[in-house]
Order: C-alpha cells, then structure tokens, then sequence
C-alpha cells in the first residue's frame, strides 16, 4: 500500500472537494444563461422552470439512489467485518475466469441497484478479491439484478429479445472487462491512493464486531455520499441542458438511434430497477437495438455510476471502461436490429 509520504504528497495535490462543486455548479450557472442568449428558440420552457425541472430530477436520482447505496454499504461491512476471509476463498474457483464468470452472476443474490453495488465491491477488495474480480461483479450485478430481470420482463416481455440480449450482453461485457484489467501488469494502480488509504484505515481497525462494524459504516458513507450527491447533480443538469427534441429526431435511424440512446442513457441516470420502464416510452419511436444499448450503458456507466465508481477507480480506468461499455453495446445493439 501507499507509504505516508506519497498519501500526504496525494492529499496536497487533491483540490479541495467544495471547490471542485462550486466550479462545476458555476459551470452549470454560465452553461444555462448563454443557451438562453444565445439559442433562445433550443428550449421551449423559461429558464427558471429548467431550473427547478434540474433540481427536482437531481433530489428524484438522490432520493431513489440513498436506500441502495445504504443497502450496499451494510452488505459491505457484513462481508468485512462479519464473513471469514477463507470463507469467501473457498467458495470462489482458484483460476480467474472461473472467479470473474462466478461473480459475475453474483448479483442474481444481491436486490442491490447499480448505486449500492459499489461499496459492496469496495468491502470485497478489501477482503482480498482483485481489482478485476471486483470490476467484474461491479459490471454485471445491475444487470443480473433479480428485481432488474422482473421489471425488464414486465416492461418487454419476450418480445424483440430485448430481456436476453440485456441479460447476454451485460453478462458478456462484463467478463471483457474482468479479463481485460485482470492483464493489468501493476493491479494496485487500478485503484486510487484514497481508496488504498482506506484499505489500510480499515485494516489497522481494532476492538470488537460491533465497533468495527460502526466505524466502517462511517468510512464507507464519507467515501460515497459526496460522489453520489455529485453524480445526481450532473444527472439533473444534463438533463435540462440537453433538448430531449435532438434525441427524438434521430430516433428513426437504425445507427444513430443507437448513438442518441446511449448518450441519453449516460445522462438520466436512472435506477436499473426501474429503467426498463423509462426505456418502454420510447420503444414507438426507437429500434429495439437502441433500446438495448440504453439498457446496457445506463447501469454500468451513468454519470452517476462513474462518479461513484470513481472513489475506488482511476479516471484512466473509468475511461477504459466506458469505452468498452459503448463500443461493446453498439455492437449489441446493431445485432439485435439486424436479427430483429
């Protein structure tokens, strides 16, 4: 792990958190006023009701998003503090691709969203998985989502192959990306010198269950809760910033249509629980392989998601994921539209 040093080397170079939100609240500020100056006839509504559509989409992610992450962060402590080590080891396979396959389906047990998948991979790093096995897990459990499979069902039924092809394809993309970073020459450099500090805050933890279990429940929601309420931020600005108009025009083209669904599905930010729903509104005017690309990109790489992955992950790693996921979910999405 990182000597102390580097960690105060780190923390000296880390600009200031409430900084960094009020840059991006100001970009947000100036970004509205010269989209009314400058493109007036963009938007239909007045910029204070954008305004008040932002902050109410923004609160909808945040509120929809808290009991999950607070979900994960409990089953992240039972897995720290409460699971035996040799437990989990003699459970998982020894070869990697036999490890990574298993958790990839692990999330079939877990009725956690997207938003409380990460610190329950986090308390799995901490116990000893790899950077890839996490990664893996991180990837496929929105997906393998039992509540997400049901509501996927209800929404599309068996009709167009939509549930299998988001089923296959999450699955799929997910092994890639375990496979891809389990090559990684130097694993520790997946992560970032904050979470590695934890990693060692949290080993040096003394006393009893109940104590450790408290002060973990402590470090994991001072870790996740400024990226999520960031992430829903985001979510809500881009929302009111982009006119849904441009999306809806290209709705119709086999290629673009699959573009314009995942850009959207990167900016909604919508719990994986309930997407699909959201995903079936469109289904008159988008093909069925856009709807399936939205249905991959939104779980795994939402602004939301990457904000949050990002107090475990490198920028450099994020962005190597998000090019998979898309370029991945492309592909899936034209099969389908060609198979359909």
């Amino acid at each position: 792990m990182t000597s102390a040093p580097v960690r105060e080397r780190t923390a000296q170079q880390r600009p200031p958190r409430l900084a960094v939100g009020l840059a991006l609240g100001a970009a947000a500020v100036v970004a509205l006023f010269l989209i009314d100056a400058l493109a007036p006839a963009l938007f239909p509504d007045s910029l204070p009701t954008r305004a008040q559509d932002g902050l109410t989409l923004a609160l909808s992610v945040l509120i929809e998003s808290l009991p999950f992450v607070v979900l994960g962060v409990l089953l992240s402590i039972a897995v720290q503090v409460w699971v035996p080590a040799h437990v989990i080891e003699r459970v998982l396979p020894r070869r990697g691709w036999a490890r990574r396959a298993v958790l990839s389906l692990l999330g079939m047990l877990i009725p956690v969203c997207e938003c409380g998948n990460v610190p329950f991979a986090r308390g799995l790093l901490m116990r000893g998985l790899t950077p890839a096995d996490a990664l893996t897990f991180l990837v496929a459990a929105p997906i393998v989502n039992p509540i997400v499979i049901l509501t996927t069902h209800q929404a599309f039924g068996w009709d167009g192959g939509i549930l299998v092809a988001r089923l296959l394809g999450g699955y799929l993309i997910a092994n890639l990306i375990g496979w891809l970073y389990s090559r990684h020459p130097d694993p520790e450099l997946i992560l970032t010198d904050r979470f590695r500090e934890t990693c060692e805050v949290v080993a040096g933890e003394q006393g009893d269950r109940a104590r450790r279990s408290l002060a973990q429940f402590v470090v994991e929601l001072r870790a996740v809760m400024p990226a999520l309420v960031i992430g829903s931020a985001l979510a809500g600005a881009v929302q009111v910033l982009i006119p849904r108009s441009v999306l809806v025009a290209v709705g119709s083209n086999p290629v673009l249509s699959i573009v314009a669904m995942m850009l959207l599905a990167m900016t909604v930010a919508i719990c994986s629980n309930v997407d699909s729903f959201f995903a079936l509104s469109f289904a008159s005017t988008f093909s069925s392989g856009s709807l399936v690309a939205f249905l991959l990109v939104g779980p795994l790489v939402d602004v939301k998601m990457l904000a949050l992955m990002r107090t475990t992950f490198t920028g450099r790693v994020l962005a190597g994921i998000v090019a998979v996921v898309l370029l991945s979910a492309f592909v899936i999405g034209v099969g389908v539209n060609l198979l359909a």
